[in-house]
């Protein structure tokens, strides 16, 4: 069943696929698949070749565009794009709170997630391509987590791909997440720096928040209990173009005055469930450390294991003494499942995806080295949530790869850097830069 329909400049068309929940059982229990096709006005009758969207995450939908910014627009200039809400995001079988119990405990729930990694969707994609395109390959541009996606795409069905392009999103083939998370905290706490070094103001204002929330119990208005960990995790702005001026406007306003003294200003309160709640994105919780899972090690609350090696991460010792508090960012912790309602019902559900030990390989090395399709990645310095020198070693292992290395741009760069940050990658596997 599609619709078509019309938005400035854009002509677009819903289309609804149905897909085996388990690729190697095609016969067995099915999921719904989502995708909203865009192509520019004017070329609407046109036979163009497509282009796929693969968002980052895990967990978030596609983006919701309005007319043709950013990325899109330059992409309208020769392709049919296809925006995909991966499997269990947007309108493709939502998994979350509320339908996960459909499947029973958290066993139940724990087995079923096992399919929402980057194979399912490289799979999901491959499925619904040629429905599409009558069978000819097409170009895939994935963003962070997109970019896995992509990598194992290029691993294991080369064949539907003309050209790849990732921006920042080049994973480690082989890395644990234990790895991960080590080379990601030191980075974390250069992105702190380099943000008080611009707001040297917000040093003091962090650690009032803190000291409050240690002596205080706060529940935002959604109920989600902010703790002085969770405040902590705001930090997670800081991987974008404009996430160090947006926490600095927020730390600003975060008290008010009271007939019973300082509190957390409402504004405040509100901003901070926005940029806290996973009601929108649970799966991002649920799967964030089994997209690194490829062997027989549970990744067993791997950031919040390897947090225990950075001690300076601990907010209590820094306020025993007179240092800046460290954000976080980028890492799921067992207290999220306590903290967020959303979360709460898939405490045990998240434990038994942590003890997993049965997770398969995600890459095919072999197959990456003879690599023949046109593939080009922006790499961006110091990326906060992809680690660069995991990029670049993955980058040295694709045949052919052709890497573009900016620190013009953060982890958002294709979103801040729109049509320029595409021509530039299309180029790129063109052999025209």
């Amino acid at each position: 069943m599609t619709a078509t329909y019309r938005q400035p400049g854009v002509v677009l068309t819903d289309h609804r696929f149905t897909v085996p929940l388990d690729h190697s059982d095609p016969t067995g229990e099915t999921i719904e698949l989502y995708a909203r096709e865009v192509v520019a006005g004017d070329k609407a009758r046109q036979p163009l070749p497509w282009l796929v969207y693969l968002q980052g995450g895990p967990g978030f939908g596609a983006n919701r565009f309005v007319g043709r910014p950013a990325w899109l627009g330059r992409a309208l200039k020769e392709f049919r794009v296809l925006l995909l809400d991966q499997r269990g995001t947007g309108h493709s079988t939502p998994a979350n709170r509320q339908t996960l119990p459909l499947r029973g405990g958290p066993a139940e729930q724990a087995d079923y997630l096992t399919h929402f990694r980057s194979d399912s969707i490289v799979r999901d994609c491959e499925s619904i391509r040629p429905r599409l395109t009558g069978g000819a390959p097409w170009t895939v541009l994935g963003q962070s987590f997109g970019g896995f996606c992509a990598v194992n795409y290029l691993s294991s069905a080369p064949e539907g791909l003309s050209a790849a392009v990732i921006t920042g999103g080049l994973p480690s083939l082989d890395a644990h997440a234990d790895d991960v998370y080590r080379a990601a905290f030191p980075r974390i706490e250069r992105k702190v720096a380099a943000h008080y070094a611009r707001y040297p103001q917000d040093i003091e204002r962090a650690r009032r928040i803190a000291d409050h929330l240690l002596h205080h119990e706060v529940v935002l208005p959604n109920g989600y209990r902010l703790t002085v960990e969770a405040f902590q995790s705001l930090g997670i702005v800081l991987g974008g173009g404009e996430g160090s001026h947006r926490l600095h406007f927020l730390l600003e306003e975060a008290f008010v005055r009271t007939p019973n003294g300082p509190a957390l200003a409402d504004a405040f309160q509100e901003e901070v469930q926005s940029l806290l709640s996973y009601a929108g994105h649970p799966l991002y919780a649920l799967v964030h450390e089994a997209i690194y899972g490829q062997d027989a090690r549970p990744t067993d609350w791997s950031a919040e294991r390897v947090r225990t090696e950075f001690p300076q991460f601990d907010a209590a010792k820094t306020l025993a003494g007179d240092g800046p508090l460290l954000f976080t960012g980028e890492s799921v912790h067992p207290w999220m499942f306590e903290t967020d309602p959303a979360l709460r019902p898939l405490r045990e559900t998240a434990e038994l995806l942590a003890a997993r030990t049965d997770w398969t390989p995600l890459y095919d090395r072999a197959r990456l080295a003879a690599n023949e399709v046109p593939v080009a990645a922006a790499v961006y310095h110091d990326d906060m949530y992809v680690d660069t020198a995991h990029s670049l070693a993955t980058a040295r292992s694709i045949r052919g790869l052709r890497t573009w290395v900016t620190d013009e741009f953060e982890h958002d760069g294709v979103r801040a850097g729109g049509p320029r940050v595409l021509d530039r990658l299309l180029a790129l596997t063109r052999d025209e830069a």
